[in-house]
């Protein structure tokens, strides 16, 4: 049976109903369980993206209840910041479009806020990308639009998907575009000394 899907219960949870973060996770290869939090993704007037990210990637984390001394918790949220604007999930294909025109031929960041709860422990942390976009011609976003692959995405595009033809350049974590920056995520892992071997 496929990481993130056992009948028993890991020691590990990864509180997020992103299917990408699912299979990003099992990557890492480590023994997981998936609870989804339902926190509301909402901005809180005046923080900055990085507080946003994170604030997020906590609440996620602290809405996962399990009594178990063993237990971690990993919650993490990202989002597209173009400018001084956030650019959440979009809620229709016309939000999408609009989203795609704000980011065509412009360079924008992509943060993804990452909490680890043990026992007392509270770690929250936060990955940064660059990803310039080509172009686009209203026949390129209405085509793409088109898929369905906008909805539900941060930013209105899946870097691992049918967007991967507008990426001109990208500086930093690839896998943070895509939803959980897996090297920062790991190496945090085990500087707080999750058992990786059991």
């Amino acid at each position: 049976m496929p990481a993130g899907l056992e009948s028993h219960s890991p020691r590990l949870i990864l509180a997020s109903a992103s299917p990408r973060r699912q299979e990003l996770m099992k990557l890492l290869r480590f023994d997981f369980a998936v609870r989804v939090s339902g926190v509301p993704e909402e901005p809180q007037r005046g923080e900055s993206p990085a507080q946003l990210v994170m604030r997020l990637a906590r609440a996620k984390a602290e809405a996962i209840r399990d009594t178990r001394p063993d237990v971690w918790v990993i919650g993490a949220d990202t989002v597209v910041v173009c400018g001084p604007e956030v650019l959440g999930k979009p809620e229709s294909p016309a939000a999408a479009g609009e989203m795609l025109r704000k980011l065509s031929g412009r360079t924008h960041q992509v943060l993804t806020g990452i909490c680890i709860r043990h026992g007392q422990l509270r770690h929250a942390s936060f990955v940064e990308t660059t990803v310039r976009f080509a172009a686009l011609s209203d026949r390129d976003i209405q085509g793409y639009v088109a898929t369905g692959e906008p909805l539900g995405k941060a930013g209105a595009y899946g870097i691992q998907g049918y967007a991967c033809r507008f990426i001109q350049d990208i500086h930093g974590c690839y896998f943070n575009v895509v939803g959980l920056p897996l090297a920062h995520l790991h190496r945090t892992l085990m500087q707080l000394g999750f058992p990786a071997d059991g």
